[in-house]
């Protein structure tokens, strides 16, 4: 047993279990191969001895830290939530650390995020959307960091890449609103700026516009952060506009579930006096009064798959491939017509 003041080693654990320091380097690496009887008796030790391995030898020895980065725009709502647990669960069943930080929309802190992680030797990088300096990716190639885009897809594209085509997604979307006949349509965005996924759901919407008839230019936008309350006073300066719109399309489920609060606030009723959709399909959307009509992101799958085609990526079984996932329209209570 350790006396609290020696820090156990790899000997000493396989001087206790009776093995060699092999077996006990393949019970914590690759447990699958080594038989239960040893691995159980192995493992008991290890927890006995309170050992650690040595993150820095194994790093030396396989030219490799087994640690992947995360770099997403904000951790202060539930829109990254789902897809990066999927991602660290999967990345941990492929013996991988994550390592997240998050960028408030900011490119230049991403730059700065994107180089610290790799001088500290992460292996890989999991970035989100497209749009950045074409340096940041010349950079990534010269010092052979592994990097997959995540939440858009792109046809074509050569960048790895596990997302969703988010124009086709919210075009689907501005279609269902249209088709329920309105055609004062207001939209409140994410800022446009820097940011891809934003500026193709804003594209997307201009498009089922052109496709049914209607003036995109007549589209009015606001931008603003993804916050409840900012959802609301945008959606109080939509309703001001004379004529006011009939539906109210919100570039995430947060900036829509502000703007139905703030509908309630004002005796307005959602769908009856004004239409109210979002996108992603997080809890909330389910949650509210009426439950929101949104488009269903694959969060989960998308971080699940972003980790895996990573790692394969890292470990030579796969060249980088560039892969499109479904989204789903989900029609519920706060899309109905336009005020008679």
């Amino acid at each position: 047993m350790s006396d609290g003041k020696t820090i156990p080693t790899l000997d000493d654990v396989a001087r206790a279990a009776g093995v060699s320091t092999a077996t006990v380097s393949r019970c914590l690496n690759t447990p699958d191969r080594v038989v239960e009887k040893t691995r159980t008796k192995v493992l008991a030790v290890v927890e006995a001895l309170g050992y650690t391995p040595n993150f820095g030898a194994r790093a030396m020895a396989a030219k490799r830290t087994y640690t992947i980065g995360a770099i997403i725009p904000t951790m202060e709502n539930a829109i990254f939530a789902r897809g990066l647990q999927a991602f660290q669960e999967a990345l941990h069943a492929r013996g991988y650390t994550l390592l997240v930080s998050s960028t408030g929309y900011q490119a230049e802190v991403e730059a700065e995020q994107i180089r610290a992680l790799v001088a500290r030797g992460a292996d890989g990088l999991l970035l989100i959307g497209r749009a950045r300096d074409p340096s940041i990716y010349a950079f990534l190639r010269n010092r052979s960091v592994a990097t997959l885009i995540a939440w858009t897809f792109e046809a074509g594209s050569q960048q790895p890449a596990v997302g969703f085509d988010n124009h086709a997604a919210m075009k689907a979307l501005a279609s269902a609103v249209i088709d329920q006949g309105h055609r004062r349509i207001g939209l409140i965005s994410g800022t446009l700026d820097g940011n891809d996924r934003a500026t193709a759901r804003h594209a997307g919407i201009r498009d089922a516009l052109t496709e049914h008839g209607l003036d995109p230019d007549d589209l009015p936008v606001i931008e603003t952060s993804y916050e409840v309350e900012n959802g609301g006073a945008a959606f109080e300066t939509l309703m001001q506009r004379t004529p006011r719109p009939t539906a109210i399309m919100c570039g995430n489920d947060v900036l829509a579930v502000g703007a139905m609060k703030r509908a309630r606030d004002m005796g307005l009723r959602v769908p009856e006096d004004v239409s109210i959709t979002g996108f992603d399909d997080i809890e909330l959307a389910r949650i509210v009064t009426p439950e929101l009509t949104t488009m269903r992101v694959p969060h989960q799958e998308m971080g699940r798959r972003a980790a895996e085609e990573l790692v394969n990526l890292l470990e030579g079984t796969s060249p980088g491939a560039v892969i499109e996932l479904d989204c789903a329209l989900k029609l519920r209570g706060s899309l109905g017509p336009p005020p008679s």
